[in-house]
C-alpha cells in the first residue's frame, strides 16, 4: 500500500525539484485509477460543475455537490492527498462562512486541504481558514469563478503592470498562511519568478514548466469533456470516442439480437419438460 503524502512532503519536493503530478477528479472510478497510476494529488475541483453536472460554469455549484463528490474520491482514493475545491459563496461571505465550509470538508469528506480562488481580496479568508488549522491552496491568475471581472476566461499577467498585480498577489496569498498556490493561465516567465521568489510550492494549470508540478482537467485530458478545450491542455486519450463506439456498437447488437447471447444469461436447473408443466398453470 503506497504511503500518503503530506504537505511536508510537497515542501521537500520542491527542494529536490521533483515535480508534483496531480488531476481533478470528482468520482470513486477515476479517483481510484488516478491512485493505481500513482498520482500525487487529487483537487475535487468545482470544474464538476462542467465536467460532471452539465453546468455553462462553475458558479451553481453547491457546497453539498462538491461535499458528495469529495467523499466519492476520498473513498477511490483512500492513500491519495486531496484537495477541495471551496465553490462561489462559500467563503466569499464572511471570514466566518470561510472557516464553517472548510471545515465541512475535512470533517464530512475526509480531505487534507482545501482550495479557494483570490489574491489580496480574500487574504482574510485565508488567515482565517490557516489558523483554524487547515491546510489552503490558493488559487490567482486566470479564477474562473470571477471571471466575469476578468472579461471572460483570459490568460492573466502577460502584461508588466498586470504581472505586477500577480506577483503581488502571490506574496500575499503566502505571507497570509497558504501552504501552496495554483497559478492559472500564466506565462512560464512570470510563473518562474513567482515560483522561486515563494518558499511554498507553486503550481501551475496552463501556466508552464517552472512550477513544481502540474494540475489538469481529467475531462480535458481524457477526451471526456466536449464542450471546449483550453490551449494549455495535451490530450492523453479520447474516451469520449470509446464511449461513444461502445454505445453504439451495443445498440446495434441490441436491434439485431446479438445481445445477450447465451454466455450472458442464467440456465434453468431443472428440465425444460418440468419448466412447460409449470407455465402451463398460468395458462
Amino acid at each position: 500500500m503506497v504511503k500518503k503524502k503530506t504537505i511536508l512532503d510537497f515542501y521537500e519536493m520542491k527542494r529536490r525539484k521533483d515535480k508534483v503530478a496531480w488531476i481533478t477528479a470528482y468520482d470513486f472510478p477515476t479517483a481510484s485509477f488516478a491512485e493505481q497510476a500513482g498520482m500525487d494529488m487529487i483537487l475535487v475541483g468545482d470544474s464538476l460543475g462542467m465536467v460532471v453536472l452539465g453546468y455553462d460554469g462553475t458558479i451553481p455549484v453547491t457546497m453539498d455537490d462538491c461535499i458528495s463528490h469529495c467523499q466519492a474520491v476520498r473513498r477511490g482514493a483512500p492513500n491519495t492527498y486531496v484537495i477541495g475545491d471551496m465553490p462561489f459563496g462559500s467563503y466569499q461571505t464572511s471570514n466566518e462562512d470561510a472557516v464553517k465550509n472548510a471545515c465541512r470538508f475535512l470533517k464530512e469528506a475526509d480531505v487534507d486541504a482545501i482550495k479557494l480562488e483570490g489574491g489580496r481580496r480574500v487574504m482574510d479568508k485565508i488567515k482565517s481558514i490557516s489558523e483554524a488549522g487547515i491546510v489552503v491552496f490558493g488559487h490567482i491568475g486566470l479564477t474562473p469563478q470571477s471571471s466575469g471581472q476578468l472579461g471572460g476566461f483570459k490568460a492573466q499577467g502577460r502584461t508588466v503592470d498586470s504581472a505586477r498585480e500577480l506577483i503581488k498577489d502571490a506574496i500575499a496569498v503566502e505571507e497570509a498562511g497558504a501552504l501552496a498556490l495554483l497559478l492559472e493561465a500564466v506565462p512560464p516567465e512570470v510563473s518562474e519568478f513567482i515560483s522561486k521568489r515563494l518558499t511554498i510550492p507553486v503550481y501551475s494549470i496552463g501556466a508552464g514548466l517552472p512550477c513544481d508540478g502540474q494540475l489538469i482537467i481529467c475531462g480535458d485530458m481524457l477526451g471526456q469533456f466536449q464542450a471546449f478545450t483550453p490551449k494549455f491542455v495535451k490530450r492523453y486519450a479520447n474516451v469520449a470516442d470509446v464511449i461513444i463506439n461502445a454505445f453504439k456498437e451495443y445498440i446495434d447488437d441490441v436491434k439485431n439480437e446479438r445481445f445477450p447471447d447465451d454466455g450472458h444469461v442464467y440456465n434453468i436447473k431443472d428440465s425444460m419438460e418440468e419448466f412447460e408443466v409449470l407455465f402451463k398453470e398460468f395458462e
